[in-house]
């Protein structure tokens, strides 16, 4: 299960969304059970993916690091305070501002309408040190190692593990190429 009770107010910040570390981390605490198949728990945290693209941050950074660092950027301008926070990055869905992290990576942080964590932030598309994936390709590449875990990937064992989030099978030789692809990214190959 997600915790995110270590991340500081006023972030809102999902790293098995956006850290590439965070997200291996995540599938090594969860890879040696096989009841996943029906772990509603798995599910759950999988659902906080979304559905559309996102931007991994894969750098050296830990998570905890890159919440580090825009803490402190945040509270060296005096932006902890959520109208001084809304007045600096805008209201608007379509307001971003970008930092850079000690890294040379960027991040974009935006106004969340959340009371108390306010402050989002997430990879700049083209970052150094990201890479932008669709959110189904990231759960099922997730969910393939969690549950099934051989080495030689099969189109129907990766059915089988986007079978336990409720995705349709994959149709496109591209798409399944793109989890395959992903699946290796995760593995560290």
């Amino acid at each position: 299960m997600l915790h995110f009770d270590n991340i500081p107010l006023p972030i809102l910040f999902n790293p098995l969304k956006h850290h590439l570390g965070f997200i291996k981390d995540y599938i090594d605490q969860n890879q040696n059970s096989k009841e996943h198949l029906n772990n509603q728990t798995l599910i759950k945290d999988l659902k906080h993916l979304g559905g559309s693209l996102m931007d991994i941050y894969s750098g050296a950074l830990s998570s905890d690091l890159v919440i580090d660092e825009i803490m402190k950027f945040i509270e060296t301008n005096h932006l902890i305070d959520k109208d001084l926070y809304i007045k600096w990055a805008g209201k608007d869905p379509k307001e971003l501002k970008t930092i850079e992290l000690s890294d040379a990576s960027k991040w974009v942080l935006k106004y969340s309408e959340n009371e108390v964590r306010f402050v989002h932030p997430f990879p700049a598309r083209y970052s150094p040190h990201s890479f932008r994936v669709k959110a189904n390709t990231l759960k099922s590449a997730i969910l393939y190692i969690i549950c099934i875990g051989k080495d030689y990937i099969t189109e129907e064992d990766l059915n089988i593990a986007r079978a336990v989030a409720g995705l349709s099978p994959v149709k496109d030789v591209v798409d399944a190429e793109a989890i395959t692809e992903m699946i290796e990214i995760l593995r560290g190959v």
